[in-house]
């Protein structure tokens, strides 16, 4: 799918939307109003150092070029779960190509959180858009969900957000998918208005609408970064 090239010194190829593939309920069980799925290492020096942080047995570190194939394969299997919200568009929905992965290897904002034999089982891409460390894409595979990844890897991004002086983070994102925006709203993002969203993100939202992603419905939202992204 077509999306946008990133203005800056590290251009990034056209290509396609923002989807977010995080962790789902349980089969059977109902995502419960209020509920937070929980970093296991919210807390601990080596999430706040950064360098090879913890979560369980699963480590957060830079994703490497040869990463990319097992990213590939986890975005597949992530993004099976649109199906079974009416979603089959986005569920067919091919992962980024080798191309498409290499600027954000190269600019150092991909991470993945890997299991201990050090195979990424879920990954973030991002970018500077409007000032702000944009996320660009998060995908968790469903055999390592439930277990506070993705919300690990934000805040990894938000603490690179921190080290640079970015002021929040931001994302593009569905409005009703569950694990989507409501999940954001629980690690802290809000919704933005017309007047709050800058240029570059207006055009990022553009180019979805003009692909056909507004047949449902789609927010940006944003994170303030705080003082304790930043802590060593």
């Amino acid at each position: 799918m077509p999306s946008r090239c990133r203005p800056g010194p590290v251009p990034l190829p056209l290509r396609r939307p923002f989807r977010t593939t995080l962790p789902v309920p349980r089969p059977g069980r109902a995502l419960r109003r209020g509920e937070v799925i929980r970093s296991a290492d919210a807390r601990s020096p080596a999430r706040r150092r950064g360098r090879g942080r913890q979560n369980g047995r699963m480590r957060i570190r830079a994703a490497r070029l040869e990463d990319v194939p097992v990213l590939q394969e986890i975005e597949r299997a992530a993004g099976e779960v649109f199906r079974e919200v009416g979603m089959p568009e986005i569920a067919a929905d091919e992962p980024f190509s080798d191309e498409e992965f290499e600027p954000f290897l190269a600019a150092g904002l991909a991470w993945v959180a890997a299991d201990g034999g050090d195979r990424p089982v879920a990954y973030l891409l991002a970018e500077r858009v409007d000032g702000d460390l944009h996320v660009e894409q998060v995908s968790v595979h469903p055999g390592s969900a439930r277990q506070g990844l993705g919300r690990a890897l934000i805040d990894r991004a938000a603490r690179r957000a921190a080290d640079e002086g970015l002021p929040a983070l931001t994302l593009t994102t569905f409005a009703e998918v569950p694990w989507n925006a409501p999940y954001y709203a629980r690690c802290g993002f809000t919704v933005l208005d017309g007047p709050q969203i800058g240029p570059q993100l207006r055009a990022v939202r553009e180019r979805e609408a003009a692909h056909g992603l507004d047949r449902w419905p789609r927010v940006c939202m944003r994170r303030a970064v705080r003082p304790q992204d930043g802590a060593p």
